[in-house]
């Protein structure tokens, strides 16, 4: 994979698949690696109606983030 999906639906689900596989340790590194800047994704994330979870590693859909 060259960049991160632009889609809002597959980009959670890449960011999540590849932190839960242990491919990237944080959200930060995983950012960096394809050139993105972490608060840029959960700020497009946000709008789009998914929260960053610092606790469980993975973007939910906002009011299922506790």
């Amino acid at each position: 994979m060259d960049h991160l999906p632009s889609d809002p639906a597959i980009l959670v689900s890449t960011v999540n698949m590849l932190l839960r596989d242990d491919e990237y340790d944080t959200l930060e590194s995983l950012c960096y690696a394809f050139g993105r800047e972490p608060e840029e994704v959960k700020e497009y994330l946000l709008g789009e109606g998914f929260v960053w979870s610092e606790q469980q590693r993975q973007f939910r859909p906002t009011g299922f983030d506790a």
